[in-house]
């Protein structure tokens, strides 16, 4: 069960391009320790709210506080470090690097204020990430040689090389086969035992099968909230989306 206690929260986080409010005065609150899922069509809205949490584009107006702390103005890097992962919704590993050396590049970054790192120890936590997603045998492969599914791992595995307080997901179901998905709802079922899950995904029985709580955007605001059999009763959010999603 989800702890009370908010870990992340937004404050009437807005963000414009021109004329166009992609997130419009977005009051949003996470739960330590919750698996949520962020749903919505085409636009709504859903990666530049996460962007705007992890702070790989600044926010027009509002805030991001963690554990009641305001972070806004805090740079993507240094809110790694307070511990927000999160993963593309595009692959972007290293093709040519082995898929250690890219689990490796993202765990060294625990340790950018010491003056040096164990390299045994940057080792010992990417073995530990690959093995949680069952990439272990792959260690030394070169991570462009794997199948779509399994870079998807890779980045999965990257994000939980960092120690995350807090793991984001984009779409990373997005090209993987049946077989795959069924691996990854285990994984997710896994990671969130130890760590707090915002996910963002299309495939609505990957959100039933992980979700404690859903949240649903349209055009740039939060359309409804609530768990998985108030948002499959919800009138609006079946006008807005569930009637186009099979």
């Amino acid at each position: 069960m989800a702890a009370l206690r908010p870990l992340l929260a937004t404050e009437r986080l807005s963000r414009s391009f021109g004329g166009l409010k992609a997130v419009d005065n977005v009051d949003f609150c996470l739960a330590e320790g919750e698996t949520r899922a962020l749903i919505g069509p085409n636009g709504a809205g859903k990666t530049t709210l996460v962007s705007l949490i992890c702070g790989r584009m600044p926010a027009s107006t509002g805030r991001v506080l963690l554990e009641g702390r305001d972070i806004s103005r805090l740079p993507a890097h240094k809110r790694v470090r307070q511990g927000i992962a999160y993963t593309f919704q595009i692959t972007s590993i290293f093709a040519n690097l082995s898929v250690l050396d890219n689990v490796a590049l993202a765990a060294q970054r625990q340790f950018l204020d010491e003056r040096s790192s164990s390299r045994g120890r940057v080792e010992q936590i990417s073995l530990d990430a690959l093995a949680q997603v069952g990439l272990a045998p792959y260690a030394l492969q070169r991570a462009g040689s794997l199948s779509y599914g399994h870079q998807r791992l890779v980045e999965v595995a990257m994000g939980l090389a960092l120690r995350p307080r807090l793991l984001i997901l984009d779409e990373p179901t997005q090209g993987l086969s049946d077989g795959e998905i069924e691996t990854f709802i285990a994984l997710i079922r896994a990671v969130g035992e130890f760590t707090t899950v915002l996910l963002i995904e299309h495939n609505m029985d990957v959100v039933m099968a992980l979700a404690e709580r859903i949240t649903v955007m349209d055009q740039g605001r939060v359309l409804a909230e609530g768990t998985r059999d108030e948002i499959r009763a919800n009138p609006a959010v079946q006008r807005a989306y569930l009637g186009s999603v099979r």
